[in-house]
Order: C-alpha cells, then sequence, then structure tokens
C-alpha cells in the first residue's frame, strides 16, 4: 500500500509550456498582489530595504497560496488538505519568483529608494516581475512533468 502512494508522487505527467506559463501566471498574480503591496505599504511608511523586503515576500506567499487555496477549497476538499495542496503546489514556485524578482529589484540601481510616485520604482517593480515569469515557468513545467507543483492542483479542478 505504501508503494502506491509512493508510485502515485512519483507518476509522470505530460508537462507542456502552456500548462507551465498557466501554472507560472497564477503564481505570478498571487505574488504581484503580495509584492506590490508590501512595496507600497513599505515604501509609503518610509521603511528600509530589508523590511520591506519581509513584508513584500510575506504577503507573496499569503496570496500565492491564498489563490490556489480558493481553488482547492471550491472543490469541497477540507481546509487542512487545501492547505497542504497550496503548499505543495506553490513553494518552490513562489520561492523562486520571490528570489529572482527581489534579486533585481536590489541589484537595479536606485530600485528599492525610489517612491511610489516615481517611474523607477514602478518600472523597476515591473520589469523584476517580468524577469521572475521568464525563470518561474520552466522551474513549473519541470515540476508539472513529474506530476509536482501544479499537476497536484488540477486532481482537484472540476
Amino acid at each position: 500500500m505504501q508503494h502506491d502512494a509512493h508510485a502515485h508522487h512519483e507518476r509522470a505527467v505530460t508537462s507542456t509550456w502552456a500548462m507551465a506559463v498557466q501554472a507560472t501566471l497564477h503564481c505570478l498574480t498571487g505574488c504581484a498582489i503580495g509584492e506590490v503591496l508590501g512595496m507600497v505599504i513599505g515604501t509609503a511608511l518610509g521603511w528600509g530595504d530589508l523590511p520591506t523586503l519581509v513584508l513584500a515576500i510575506a504577503l507573496a506567499f499569503f496570496f500565492g497560496y491564498a489563490l490556489t487555496l480558493r481553488g482547492v477549497l471550491k472543490a469541497d476538499v477540507g481546509f487542512r488538505a487545501a492547505v497542504r495542496v497550496a503548499l505543495a503546489a506553490d513553494t518552490l514556485s513562489i520561492a523562486v519568483m520571490e528570489l529572482v524578482d527581489n534579486g533585481v529589484l536590489v541589484l537595479w540601481p536606485g530600485a528599492m529608494d525610489a517612491g511610489l510616485d516615481d517611474l523607477l520604482f514602478w518600472g523597476a517593480l515591473a520589469i523584476a516581475l517580468a524577469v521572475a515569469f521568464v525563470v518561474t515557468t520552466p522551474v513549473n513545467k519541470w515540476m508539472i512533468g513529474r506530476g509536482k507543483g501544479h499537476a497536484v492542483v488540477h486532481q482537484y479542478h472540476r
């Protein structure tokens, strides 16, 4: 019986670039909501780079997981099981997206010091999210092909 459960987790799934793009767009949506909100709050409150980044990353994970939870809960899955699905589906994708996104922002000269009314703030954030999308899409394709990531979520879609 335990062997069957292990085989289920290792099941290969046909993974297309379209599936990977869809999964990454889903991840990007949650990350962007959290990232923008965190950057706006931290910047508006005059926080330094580190607390602003920590808030943005925490909110990106929160909103990324929340979007997945919403869909899985609609499939009448219990809350604890839905949380496990969201963690399995999104953790690596969100982590890669946040690492790349925030890495671009930190390395972009002046981006972390730009105010909300500065085009540099919004331009750098948009470009950072776009770069993160490009880097994260192959990660999602690889995970889906191994029955992980958003492949886990798709079994709950009706």
